[in-house]
C-alpha cells in the first residue's frame, strides 16, 4: 500500500467532500451541514492546527477508520503490553510478527488486529467487514457485533474457547491469528453466536438478516434459534446446515457438508441433538429429532435416521453401528474414517447380494 503524504492526504480529503462545511467557533470544529451519499450525517470534521482542515476519515475508509486517524499503519515494532488475556495477547504478537514478515499485509493486520484493544472489538471488526454489503453497512454491523459481544460474558468466553479448539484440532492452522482472520468456520460460528443472542433478545428480524448474510458469504446456514456449546469446530464449514431446534454440545467437531435437519414440515422439536465430544464426518446427514450420543462418531457420507449410542461408531446408508470407541472423544482426535473391518463386511455383503 503506497504511503499518502500530508499534502496529498489533505488534497485527497478535500476532493472527497462534495458537501459544504461550516466552522463552529464554539467547538473549533467543522460541522457538516449535509448528509453523506448514503443519507447519513457525516460531520463533524476536526480542525488541524497545521492546515486548518482535515476530512472525516470514516467518509473515505468507513471501517478502517476505527482506532486510527490515517489509513497507513504506524511503525509496527511497538511493545504489546500484557493484558492478562493469553489468547488476545497471542493474537496480537502473531499479527505483529506477520506484519513484519509480509509488509504488504501490514495495513490489513493493523486495521484488523493491532488498532484494537480487545479480542471482542477485533472480532466485531472482522465479522463486519466479511458480512457487510451496500445496504447492511460495515459500521452498523460493527456497532451491533461489539454491543452484543461486549455485554455477553458467555460469548466472550466462547470466542476464546473456539479459537483454541480450531487451533488444536486443525493441523493446517498454525496460529490463533489465522483462526481469527482467515477461517470461515470460525467466522460463521461467531456470527451465529451474535445472531443467537439477538434472537433471544427478541430482535429476530436482525438475527435472520445475519443468518442470511452468513449463508451468502460463508455457505453456512445456522438458524439463530439453534443451541451450540463451547469448544466447537466447524472444519472447512462449507455446506453445513443446522436447523432451528438442533442442539450441539461442547467439544463437538463438525466437518464440511454436514446437515442437521428435519424430516418433514412438522413444527416443534424436530432436529438432532448432538452430545458432547461427538465427531460428525464430512457430508453426513442426520435427520429428525434423534440423539447422537456423547463421544460418538458418524462416518463421512452416512445417513443417520436413528439414535446413535454414546461412544459408538456408525456408518452407511442408512447408518448402522459398526464399532465402539474406547479412547478419548473422537472430536479431539479427528479420526473419522471407518475401520477396515467395516469395508470388508460391506464388500462381503455386496458379493452375497449379487
Amino acid at each position: 500500500m503506497a504511503c499518502i503524504g500530508e499534502e496529498n492526504w489533505v488534497s485527497f480529503c478535500r476532493m472527497s467532500l462534495d458537501r459544504g462545511r461550516v466552522h463552529n467557533p464554539e467547538t473549533d470544529s467543522f460541522d457538516a451541514h449535509a448528509n453523506g451519499d448514503d443519507g447519513r450525517l457525516i460531520g463533524p470534521y476536526k480542525k488541524d492546527s497545521s492546515n486548518g482542515f482535515v476530512c472525516k476519515f470514516e467518509r473515505v475508509f468507513p471501517v478502517y477508520a476505527r482506532g486510527s486517524s490515517r489509513p497507513d499503519p504506524p511503525s509496527i515494532p511497538y511493545s504489546v503490553p500484557g493484558s492478562g488475556d493469553s489468547i488476545w495477547d497471542s493474537i496480537r504478537e502473531e499479527a505483529k510478527s506477520e506484519a513484519e514478515k509480509e509488509p504488504i499485509l501490514s495495513s490489513f493486520l493493523y486495521a484488523s488486529v493491532l488498532s484494537h484493544d480487545s479480542l471482542e472489538r477485533t472480532l466485531g471488526f472482522v465479522l463486519a467487514n466479511r458480512l457487510q454489503n451496500p445496504t447492511l453497512l460495515a459500521t452498523q454491523l460493527m456497532d451491533t457485533f461489539c454491543d452484543v459481544i461486549m455485554n455477553d460474558k458467555g460469548i466472550q468466553r466462547s470466542i476464546r474457547l473456539d479459537v483454541q479448539a480450531f487451533k488444536d484440532r486443525d493441523p493446517s492452522c498454525l496460529s490463533s491469528c489465522w483462526v481469527l482472520l482467515y477461517l470461515k468456520g470460525y467466522h460463521s460460528l461467531q456470527s451465529y453466536r451474535v445472531a443467537h443472542a439477538l434472537w433471544n433478545q427478541g430482535r429476530r428480524i436482525l438475527a435472520l438478516a445475519l443468518q442470511s448474510r452468513m449463508s451468502e458469504v460463508f455457505s453456512v446456514d445456522i438458524h439463530p434459534a439453534a443451541k451450540i456449546g463451547n469448544e466447537v469446530l466447524l472444519h472447512h464449514a462449507t455446506g453445513v446446515v443446522i436447523g432451528e431446534t438442533a442442539v450441539i454440545g461442547n467439544k463437538v467437531s463438525i466437518m464440511q457438508g454436514v446437515t442437521l435437519g428435519g424430516t418433514g414440515k412438522e413444527m416443534g422439536d424436530r432436529h438432532p441433538k448432538v452430545g458432547d465430544g461427538a465427531l460428525i464426518g464430512a457430508s453426513a446427514n442426520i435427520l429428525g429429532n434423534i440423539r447422537i450420543g456423547e463421544g460418538a462418531m458418524v462416518a463421512a457420507g452416512s445417513l443417520v435416521l436413528k439414535e446413535v449410542p454414546p461412544h459408538s461408531m456408525v456408518a452407511g446408508i442408512p447408518a448402522k453401528v459398526i464399532g465402539f470407541i474406547d479412547d478419548q472423544d473422537p472430536s479431539l482426535t479427528m479420526k473419522h474414517d471407518a475401520p477396515r473391518e467395516f469395508f470388508e463386511q460391506a464388500a462381503d455383503g455386496s458379493k452375497e447380494g449379487r
